[in-house]
Protein backbone atom coordinates (compact mmCIF):
# COMPACT_ATOMS: atom_id res chain seq x y z
CA UNK A 1 0.00 0.00 0.00
CA UNK A 2 1.42 3.39 -0.96
CA UNK A 3 1.37 6.14 1.63
CA UNK A 4 -0.37 9.42 0.84
CA UNK A 5 2.46 11.95 1.29
CA UNK A 6 0.03 14.86 1.31
CA UNK A 7 -0.96 13.73 4.81
CA UNK A 8 1.36 14.01 7.83
CA UNK A 9 3.28 10.86 8.70
CA UNK A 10 2.85 11.54 12.41
CA UNK A 11 -0.29 12.62 14.24
CA UNK A 12 -0.66 16.39 14.23
CA UNK A 13 -1.34 18.07 17.55
CA UNK A 14 -0.13 15.08 19.60
CA UNK A 15 2.88 14.94 21.89
CA UNK A 16 5.54 12.48 20.72
CA UNK A 17 8.61 11.40 22.68
CA UNK A 18 11.13 11.29 19.83
CA UNK A 19 13.66 9.11 21.64
CA UNK A 20 10.99 6.44 22.18
CA UNK A 21 9.33 6.79 18.76
CA UNK A 22 11.91 4.54 17.07
CA UNK A 23 13.73 1.43 18.29
CA UNK A 24 17.31 0.26 17.84
CA UNK A 25 18.12 -2.81 15.77
CA UNK A 26 21.65 -4.05 16.39
CA UNK A 27 23.78 -3.99 13.25
CA UNK A 28 21.28 -1.79 11.41
CA UNK A 29 20.17 1.75 10.68
CA UNK A 30 16.44 2.31 11.20
CA UNK A 31 14.65 5.40 9.90
CA UNK A 32 11.16 6.81 10.20
CA UNK A 33 10.06 9.79 8.10
CA UNK A 34 7.99 12.21 10.16
CA UNK A 35 7.50 14.97 7.57
CA UNK A 36 7.98 14.74 3.80
CA UNK A 37 7.11 17.90 1.90
CA UNK A 38 8.46 19.67 -1.18
CA UNK A 39 10.03 22.25 1.15
CA UNK A 40 11.83 19.75 3.38
CA UNK A 41 11.94 16.55 5.37
CA UNK A 42 12.20 15.54 9.00
CA UNK A 43 13.46 12.01 9.60
CA UNK A 44 14.10 10.12 12.81
CA UNK A 45 17.02 7.66 12.80
CA UNK A 46 18.30 4.95 15.16
CA UNK A 47 21.83 3.64 14.46
CA UNK A 48 23.25 0.51 16.02
CA UNK A 49 26.78 0.84 17.41
CA UNK A 50 29.32 0.95 14.57
CA UNK A 51 26.71 1.71 11.91
CA UNK A 52 26.80 4.86 9.85
CA UNK A 53 26.35 6.68 6.60
CA UNK A 54 29.30 6.77 4.23
CA UNK A 55 30.65 10.08 2.99
CA UNK A 56 28.26 11.88 0.66
CA UNK A 57 27.00 15.35 -0.18
CA UNK A 58 23.53 16.87 -0.19
CA UNK A 59 22.35 19.94 -2.12
CA UNK A 60 20.76 21.43 1.03
CA UNK A 61 21.82 22.24 4.58
CA UNK A 62 20.87 19.48 7.02
CA UNK A 63 20.55 19.78 10.79
CA UNK A 64 21.41 16.77 12.96
CA UNK A 65 19.98 16.77 16.50
CA UNK A 66 21.28 13.94 18.67
CA UNK A 67 18.55 12.51 20.89
CA UNK A 68 20.42 9.60 22.47
CA UNK A 69 23.93 8.18 22.48
CA UNK A 70 27.06 9.37 20.71
CA UNK A 71 27.99 9.87 17.05
CA UNK A 72 31.02 11.03 15.13
CA UNK A 73 30.10 13.37 12.31
CA UNK A 74 32.78 14.28 9.78
CA UNK A 75 32.17 17.42 7.73
CA UNK A 76 34.68 18.06 4.94
CA UNK A 77 37.17 15.84 6.79
CA UNK A 78 36.68 17.59 10.16
CA UNK A 79 35.55 15.02 12.79
CA UNK A 80 33.05 16.19 15.43
CA UNK A 81 31.83 14.21 18.43
CA UNK A 82 28.18 14.80 19.32
CA UNK A 83 26.20 13.56 22.32
CA UNK A 84 22.53 13.64 23.32
CA UNK A 85 21.24 17.20 23.41
CA UNK A 86 23.76 18.51 20.86
CA UNK A 87 23.30 19.42 17.21
CA UNK A 88 25.25 20.43 14.14
CA UNK A 89 24.27 21.85 10.77
CA UNK A 90 25.95 20.09 7.86
CA UNK A 91 26.41 22.66 5.07
CA UNK A 92 25.05 22.01 1.59
CA UNK A 93 27.50 20.53 -0.92
CA UNK A 94 30.14 19.70 1.74
CA UNK A 95 31.03 16.02 2.07
CA UNK A 96 29.87 14.52 5.35
CA UNK A 97 29.63 11.12 7.02
CA UNK A 98 28.24 9.68 10.27
CA UNK A 99 29.40 6.79 12.46
CA UNK A 100 27.72 5.59 15.65
CA UNK A 101 30.32 5.46 18.45
CA UNK A 102 27.57 3.77 20.49
CA UNK A 103 23.87 3.26 19.76
CA UNK A 104 22.49 6.67 18.90
CA UNK A 105 19.31 8.34 17.71
CA UNK A 106 19.02 11.55 15.75
CA UNK A 107 16.48 13.82 14.17
CA UNK A 108 17.57 14.96 10.71
CA UNK A 109 15.93 18.09 9.32
CA UNK A 110 16.58 19.04 5.69
CA UNK A 111 15.18 22.29 4.35
CA UNK A 112 14.91 22.35 0.57
CA UNK A 113 13.62 25.88 0.12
Amino acid sequence: MMQDLSKPLTPLGEVINLANFIDYQQGAVVSKTLVDQKTGTVTLFAFGKGQGLSEHTAPFDAMVQVLDGEVEVAIAGNPLSLHAGQMVIMPANKPHALRAVENFKMLLTMIRA
